[in-house]
């Protein structure tokens, strides 16, 4: 996916979830949106997943993160038993096309629908954001960890 691509499917996205919310509120959009999400996710991400650690999945993904303009970085921060991961992206491509749809961050409609998909596609994995750039952090970390890593 190039970068106008991811564009064009965020702005889809955000028209969808705009359009949802106004017609049956912010529950039954969110749940909406949900649809068929999860099997998205075991798609995209089962893969990876299967490596044998987080890290691994993650570092294999940059290529593809970076090649839309995101320059990831990913961290292990495996540690007392727990597979660990920091998915780090210096540039978030939504920070302006969800103001086009009223909204004032993408953080709800992309990143949070996002890792709900995720938890609901590998219920083992936690999945947390920890910094976001549309509230001021110079960057945007997701950490994700399941049980399974002995250090």
């Amino acid at each position: 996916m190039q970068s106008t691509e991811l564009i064009a499917a965020a702005r889809k996205k955000f028209s969808s979830y705009k359009q949802l919310k106004a017609q049956f509120g912010e529950e039954k959009a969110w749940e909406t949106m949900l649809e068929g999400f999860p099997e998205i996710q075991k798609q995209r991400m089962g893969p990876l997943l299967a490596l044998p650690t987080l890290i691994e999945g993650f570092r294999q993904s940059i290529p593809v993160f970076n090649a839309i303009g995101m320059d990831m970085e990913a961290v292990d921060i495996s540690n007392r038993g727990i597979d660990a991961a920091l998915e780090i992206q210096k540039i978030c491509p939504y920070l302006e096309v969800c103001k086009e749809f009223g909204f004032d961050t993408p953080c709800h409609v992309i990143c949070e629908l996002d890792m709900e998909a995720s938890h609901r596609a590998f219920p083992e994995m936690k999945g947390e954001i920890l910094a976001r750039q549309a509230l001021g952090s110079p960057v945007c970390i997701f950490k994700y960890e399941r049980p399974g890593k002995i250090t």
